[in-house]
Parts: C-alpha cells; sequence; structure tokens
C-alpha cells in the first residue's frame, strides 16, 4: 500500500522518478548525511534524466513542462527518502533569466543549463545584517565602464559550492536616492568558475556546517569584475524580478513538503504494523494509530492547496496567497507527521539506520526556509485579511 495525496498527476514521470531514485537507497543518503558531502551521483542521475531541465522550453533543450510536473518530480524524490535540496534550485533558479534576460542572454545560458554543462543553483540574496529584509542589503554593485564593481556579503547562499554561476542581488542606486523603495536593486548572474580564483579571488566561499546537509555558505565579494552584459533586465528592477519568482518557488518547496509528509506517514504505518509488543502490533493501540491518521488527514488537506497554488501558477492567475499557504500548510504537514513517525518509532526513531532522524531534520528546514512561517502569516494578514502592516 502505497501513500498517496490527492489525486496524483503525471503517473508516467512518477513512475520515472520512484525507479530512479530506487538506486539511491538509504544507505546512500546517510553517509553524504554523515560527511557534509554532496550527493553528485544523485544530482547526475536526475540531469541525464532530463528531470532538472523539466521547466526549461523544449526550443532551449528543456521539456518545457508546466509547475505541477516539477512539483511531481520533487515530491517524488522526497516520498522516497531522498532530498531534492541538493538541486532543486537547479530546476526554478534560471526562471529569473528565462523571464527577465534578453534573447542573447537565454541563447548563451539556457541551453547549457537544461544540458547540465552548467549549473545555476545558487542566489545570493541574504545578508548577515539583513536577513529577510532584502531592502536594507548593503552588497553594492558600481559601474565602471563596461562592467560592474561588485562589494559585500551574502549568507545562506545554498549549493555556492556546486555552481558555475550565481545569481546576485545588489543595490545599484543608493537607498537614500531611489523614489520608490522597491528600486535600486539589480541582479547579475556572476561566474562563479572564474570569480573563485586570484590571490586573493574577488569572491570567497564558506561552507557554512549546519544540522542537516544542506551545502549552504557566506559569500565575501571584494571588488569583483562583473560584465554589463550580464546585468539581467533593467538596472534598479531587480527586486521585482526576484519577487516574481518567488511563487514557483513556494509551492516547489510545498511539494517536497508533501513528500516527506508521505514518506513519515508511511514509514510509520508500516512500522505500526510490523512492531510487536505485548503480544500485539504496536498500530493496534489507538495511542498510536490515532497520530498517524491524523498526520495523514493534514497532508491530504495540504495537498489540495499545493494541487490549487500550481493549477492557477500555470493558469497565469495570482497565485501570492495559494503559493504561500501551500508553503505554510505543507510545511507544517510535514513537521506534524515528522514528530509522529519519530515518537511512533521510539527510541528506534533516533537510530541512524532507520532514516528518521535524518529526515526529521531536514524536513524542520521548511518552517524556516526559503521564507519562514511567520513572514507567510504576516503576508496573509496584511495582504489578505486587510490588516495593518506589522513590519
Amino acid at each position: 500500500m502505497a501513500i498517496e495525496l490527492g489525486e496524483p498527476d503525471h503517473p508516467d514521470i512518477r513512475d520515472g522518478v520512484r525507479a530512479l531514485c530506487a538506486r539511491f537507497s538509504g544507505a546512500y543518503w546517510r553517509a553524504h548525511d554523515r560527511d557534509r558531502t554532496y550527493p553528485g551521483e544523485f544530482v547526475q542521475a536526475l540531469t541525464e534524466a532530463g528531470y532538472l531541465a523539466a521547466l526549461i522550453p523544449e526550443d532551449y533543450g528543456g521539456s518545457g513542462l508546466p509547475l505541477s510536473a516539477a512539483a511531481a518530480i520533487l515530491e517524488e524524490i522526497h516520498a522516497s527518502g531522498g532530498n531534492g535540496a541538493a538541486c532543486h534550485a537547479q530546476m526554478y533558479t534560471m526562471g529569473t533569466i528565462l523571464r527577465h534576460g534578453s534573447a542573447e542572454q537565454k541563447r548563451r545560458w539556457l541551453p547549457d543549463i537544461a544540458a547540465g554543462r552548467l549549473r545555476l543553483q545558487a542566489f545570493g540574496v541574504s545578508e548577515p545584517s539583513s536577513g529577510t529584509d532584502t531592502l536594507s542589503l548593503t552588497t553594492t554593485a558600481r559601474r565602471d565602464g563596461d562592467h560592474y564593481v561588485i562589494h559585500g556579503q551574502k549568507v545562506w547562499t545554498s549549493r555556492a559550492e556546486h555552481s558555475d554561476l550565481m545569481l546576485l542581488l545588489a543595490r545599484t542606486t543608493p537607498r537614500d536616492r531611489v523614489t520608490r523603495k522597491g528600486e535600486g536593486l539589480s541582479v547579475f548572474v556572476v561566474d562563479l568558475r572564474t570569480a573563485t580564483v586570484g590571490d586573493p579571488p574577488p569572491v570567497v566561499i564558506r561552507p557554512i556546517r549546519t544540522m542537516i546537509n544542506h551545502a549552504t555558505t557566506e559569500v565575501f565579494i571584494d571588488g569583483l569584475r562583473v560584465p554589463a552584459d550580464n546585468l539581467i533586465g533593467e538596472e534598479g528592477k531587480g527586486f521585482r524580478y526576484i519577487l516574481d519568482g518567488m511563487n514557483a518557488e513556494r509551492i516547489l518547496i510545498a511539494a517536497e513538503c508533501l513528500g516527506d509528509a508521505r514518506w513519515f506517514i508511511d514509514t510509520a504505518r508500516r512500522y505500526a504494523n510490523e512492531r510487536r509488543v505485548f503480544g500485539r502490533p504496536i498500530g493496534q493501540n489507538q495511542g498510536i494509530q490515532f497520530p498517524i491518521a491524523r498526520a495523514y488527514a493534514q497532508a491530504q488537506a495540504a495537498a489540495l492547496m499545493v494541487r490549487r497554488a500550481a493549477a492557477l501558477f500555470e493558469a497565469g492567475r495570482p497565485c501570492g496567497a495559494e503559493a504561500n499557504m501551500a508553503k505554510l500548510l505543507a510545511s507544517e504537514a510535514s513537521w506534524a507527521a515528522a514528530d509522529m513517525c519519530l515518537q511512533t518509532h521510539g527510541g528506534y526513531g533516533f537510530a541512524e539506520d532507520y532514516d528518521v532522524e535524518r529526515k526529521f531534520r531536514e524536513t524542520r528546514l521548511y518552517q524556516i526556509a526559503p521564507i519562514s512561517t511567520n513572514l507567510i502569516l504576516a503576508y496573509l494578514a496584511e495582504h489578505v485579511l486587510g490588516l495593518p502592516r506589522s513590519y
């Protein structure tokens, strides 16, 4: 019996992803988690199968699939016990180039991204002093002839060590000289293959060791020269460009959470049927049954919102509220399922070989990233419910 949420869409894609993931057992993920190493073999397998190019149009070598197909891919990775965070940004970070880049920029980068010859899966936005207050970032880009000279620092820039290119948000107009607070920020494509070379190099990437194997980093930038041709869209419009891609990101992360919830529920269900104490399966006890059933109901409800948000996105309709609610509800469903699964396993839930503690740590991230639960609630309160702005 497989745990499904809602009416599964894209069945052929889901079957293919499950078959691929079956080649990478729990032992594979445990080894990378233990050593904090990058699952390059898994990422390469996804690349060769074309899954990471799902959202890139066929004209540029991708599959041209809808967002719901990409969501199905990531959901199945997580439902299979894997972790798509190692490479999910390769699927959607290119959207900034696709939607706002010039024709020449699309021709220059998208085919190689689709083929996996270029990795674009890092986005330098957050900074130590500003966090989610993006408009207060202090990294600057100053025009100097046919280049921009960039100085600053980024933090929580995931996968920078495993990317060839990085999108970078920097201030091109001082904050006190803009007419609207959302203006003055610009997006650049940084070639990390050359930016990290030199003595000293203009870009230094330092890993941050965390409670999960997430390959996140700090990025220090000192005098980096970026060709003006690497500016995406118009100078000063970068904040709008990154906001434009956030709905897709939230929906895809929500799909990963659904996959985690499925894994936890199925793992708990199987263990509760197999584990015998006092002469009977522990799943016969309502104290075990009810939390599993509640987690299942919560995940089913979250799945409805994720599917709705994806449908609105694909129809080109406004979906900001739905995308945020999808991420909120799915992340809470996965965390509730994780807690339930650990409790169901008792002491064995803390043993590495069961994978519960690893997945428990991994799914906790989505209460905080890529946006915290509190910021989603603040958005809904202000923009949907009409309550006063709280920050």
